[in-house]
This record gives structure tokens, C-alpha cells and sequence, in this order.
């Protein structure tokens, strides 16, 4: 999904991970809640995170969990997402700048594109869920948007915009946003996983990402 706002080069480009960095929540967590699977999926993650799957497994397994939900979980859900403090002004700085702020995300575009229209997000990406008869299939829709995905994504759009790479910046705040991280100019650590404080170039604890902007020049 993408809304043309700047068909010059941009000053810069900001690309954000969704949950627990855009979003206070973790998508999966809320969906999980919906199918009474919440502690299976806890289980999963963890079983990631001691490296024990990967994050497509990890992604497809919890997925699997919501078969059966319906549709309308979509909306209900999406009433409970919570927006961290300090979007909504981290992304009028930077498109008054001359700016592009994406944001690119392990969860999906059911729940992320209410949020990406509301908020006036220039690009976002994420994964699709299968839903048949009014029902997921617990299946996610074509290749899951993994760490390679996210690194990806920062590059095209960094094109699409004419900015150099030393003017683009990620934020995340776990180990699939390290490859995105690496490509970009900056790199940020918000509110983030020891292993993503000890690589960024720059580490944020408070929770309000309008503290970004000074770091980009911009008033905060």
C-alpha cells in the first residue's frame, strides 16, 4: 500500500517496525486472545527466541492457532490497538521535512492498513491472511515478511524516493529488524531487545518516538 506524496527526492526516509514500536501491542498476542490460544503462542515465541524455530516457523505456527476465527475479529481487534506515543507527531515532522515514513511489519495488512490510512503512512507492508467462508484458514497468504522482506522493503522504498541510504533510518526494536537496521543510514533501538541495543547506532528507552526527531534535525 503506498500513497504518493512526494514525487521529488525526499529528504529522508524513516522506516519503522509495527509491533511494539508503532504499535504498543503485539498483533498476534490480541488475535491469539480472540482464539483462546494466547498460552500456545507464548510457547512459540519463546521456542523462537531460544532459537529453536526461525521466524517464518515461529510466524506460520502461531498462525495456525487462529483457524477458525471469524473475519469480524479483524475490527475488534483493531479497537484495542494501541498507537505508541508520538507517531502521530514523529510522522508530521518528517513528511513537513520533505520526508517519507514507512513502515514495514511481521503482522498483517487486515489490522496494519486502518492504521497506515489513519495515520497518513507513505508505504506499508506486511503479511495477508488467508480468510475462507468468513473464516481464517490459519494460513498466512503468499511468502511471509521476514527479516530479508524488511531489509528489502527499506531498500525499494529508499529508491522509490530518491534517498540516499546514509539519509534513510529504522526502527525496531527485535532481531528481525536487524537486517533493515543494517542497511539503513541510522539505526534506532526503541524500547528494544538486548541484542538490538548492543547493534543500533542509537538506543531510545522512553516510549514516544517524537524523540526521533531531533535526531533527525528535526524539533521534537
Amino acid at each position: 500500500m503506498t500513497t504518493e506524496q512526494h514525487p521529488r527526492s525526499a529528504s529522508v526516509l524513516v522506516v519503522l517496525d509495527a509491533d511494539s514500536t508503532l504499535l504498543q501491542d503485539e498483533v498476534i498476542e490480541l488475535l491469539a486472545d480472540e482464539a483462546g490460544s494466547r498460552p500456545e503462542v507464548a510457547e512459540i515465541t519463546e521456542r523462537a527466541m531460544r532459537g529453536e524455530l526461525d521466524f517464518e516457523e515461529s510466524l506460520r505456527e502461531r498462525v495456525r492457532t487462529l483457524a477458525g476465527l471469524p473475519a469480524a475479529v479483524f475490527q475488534h481487534v483493531g479497537e484495542r490497538i494501541r498507537v505508541t506515543e508520538g507517531v502521530p507527531e514523529l510522522i508530521a515532522g518528517v513528511q513537513a521535512a520533505g520526508g517519507v515514513v514507512g513502515v514495514v511489519s511481521g503482522g498483517f495488512h487486515e489490522l496494519l492498513d486502518p492504521i497506515g490510512e489513519r495515520l497518513g503512512l507513505d508505504h506499508w507492508r506486511a503479511n495477508r491472511l488467508v480468510v475462507e467462508d468468513g473464516r481464517l484458514t490459519g494460513e498466512v497468504d503468499g511468502p511471509v515478511v521476514d527479516a530479508a522482506a524488511k531489509a528489502q522493503a527499506l531498500l525499494l522504498w529508499a529508491a522509490d524516493a530518491g534517498v540516499h541510504l546514509r539519509q534513510t533510518v529504522a526502527i525496531g526494536d527485535g532481531a528481525n529488524d536487524l537486517r533493515m537496521m543494517a542497511e539503513a543510514g541510522l539505526s534506532v533501538a526503541f524500547n528494544a531487545k538486548p541484542r538490538v541495543r548492543a547493534e543500533a547506532d542509537l538506543v531510545i528507552d522512553r516510549p514516544d518516538l517524537s524523540q526521533v526527531l531531533p535526531l533527525l534535525g528535526l524539533r521534537g
